[in-house]
Formats: C-alpha cells, structure tokens, sequence
C-alpha cells in the first residue's frame, strides 16, 4: 500500500537554515546532570539564532511530560524561555513527540505558537532559486519492522481512556510514578559508545525509510529515537539521517535549502 503522510510546503528564505535536533531526555538521569545538559542546549539554540528559520525539536525533548488540565511538569525553565525568545523573534518552532513525551497536548501551542505532530510529516521546502526538496521527518518510535511489544504499548499509552485515567491522579502522584519509570529507561543507563550500529539489515528505522522510498520518494528521512547519529544512503538520491542524542553526543542537523549535515556541537559551557 502507497504510504500518505500530511504535507507541509514552505520556502526557506535567502541565508536561512532549518535545524533538526532530538533526544535531549532533559529530567534524565538526575536533576543535576540534566540542568547541566540543559544549559548547554540553551547554549546551541543561542548559537544558532542568527540564521535559524524553523527549530525542529524531533521527540523525547524530556525524560517525561504530562500535561493536566492546569499543571505542567517543573523544571526546564532555561529551555522554555529560551524557546520563547526564539518564537517572539519570529522562528517558527516544531515539535515531534516521542514516546518518552508523548503526552503533550496544546501547552506548547498556546506558549510558544508551536506546531506539536505525533506522527511523522512530509515537508516539500523550497529555496530562494525554487528548487525543492523532499524531507519526511518524524521521531521514528514504532516505524519499521519488529519492536512488537512496544508498538503494543503504545497504543494503550495513546489511547484517550489511558490519558484521560492517568489524569485522575494527582500530579505529585502522577509525576513522581513517571519519573521513577523514566529512570530505568535506556537513555539513562547506556554510556558512550554503547549504542551500535547494528548493520543495515537490522536497523529498523533506515528498513522503513527503504520501504517508504519505493512508494513516495524523499530527499532526506529524519528521524531520532536511535540515540545513534547515522547518515546512510536509502538510494543514489536519498539519505536517513538519525539525530542522535545529547546526553552523550550532542549531534543535530541543518538543511540549508540543498544540503542536509549531521553534526556535532562542541560548544564549552559558559560559567
């Protein structure tokens, strides 16, 4: 079956650039090391403000959110201001959940003119000469084969019953469950270097940018969820770029209106 996803056009303005990031896990694996963390991201998205016209914020952005009717998550106060400035200054700002975030609702919409998408978006972006290029971007959580279990899980933990119970308790209670769950997860136990890449038989993700490419060809696949920084050719025309992560790695994208890099920030962290 020929796969459809929602389409967005728009034209990247001379001496702009889009930039892609994800799995900032921001609560993980303490309070400590996540401000840390935090502050260096605030860091980057100040680096890149100069030049920056749309802010992809690709899923798991935190370890944990859940949004109530009235009440947010504390915490993250550095990003979030920082987010505002961006979107005050006219950057647009789109996010991807995760399946660590997956329960956000209008909050970000509402604060920051935020474009929140739950699953994955075809952009057609033009440059100032008016060529265009394809970008199907997503976090990329319960695409491609295998991962049965979680794809199950998933749908309990998307479905309206579930939200709308684990609404009923009270937030300290709620809260304090998630982030006790959050903690055994797999981006607050693995270290440098851990994460492998797996060959390309077994790396789901670029499995299912293959499959889509037969279909409805794109120009670049971006997507997180890896915690692995990988750029790999799906077809002479065509590249799967995963993100990465920055807890360890501290990788995003930019796309400049031709040409999409995968790169490191190495900024040193300011007193």
């Amino acid at each position: 079956m020929r796969p459809t996803f929602p389409t967005e056009t728009f034209t990247l303005q001379a001496g702009k650039r889009i930039y892609f990031s994800s799995d900032f896990h921001l609560g993980a694996p303490n309070p400590e090391a996540s401000r840390r963390r935090e502050r260096v991201i605030v860091q980057w998205l100040e680096s890149i403000r100069h030049d920056a016209q749309v802010i992809f914020l690709v899923g798991d952005i935190f370890d944990f959110w859940f949004e109530y009717k009235h009440t947010v998550p504390k915490g993250f106060i550095r990003l979030l201001g920082k987010l505002a400035e961006l979107a005050d200054e006219g950057i647009d700002l789109i996010f991807f959940t995760g399946n660590h975030d997956m329960w956000m609702s209008d909050y970000f919409t509402h604060e920051l003119g935020a474009t929140i998408n739950r699953h994955p978006v075809r952009y057609l972006v033009k440059n100032e000469k008016g060529k265009e290029k394809s970008l199907l971007v997503g976090h990329g959580d319960g695409l491609g084969p295998g991962d049965h279990v979680y794809k199950g899980l998933k749908k309990v933990f998307e479905n309206s019953l579930a939200r709308w119970t684990f609404r009923q308790l009270h937030p300290d209670l709620g809260i304090r469950i998630a982030t006790t769950w959050s903690k055994r997860s797999r981006i607050s136990n693995t270290k440098k270097g851990e994460e492998e890449f797996k060959g390309e038989n077994q790396e789901w993700l670029y499995l299912y940018c293959q499959e889509v490419q037969k279909h409805l060809p794109h120009d670049y696949y971006i997507f997180g969820h890896r915690h692995l920084p990988l750029n790999l050719k799906v077809s002479a025309t065509s590249s799967y770029v995963n993100l990465g992560e920055w807890i360890n790695q501290q990788t995003y994208a930019v796309f400049d209106g031709d040409t999409l890099q995968l790169l490191t920030y190495d900024g040193v962290l300011s007193t």
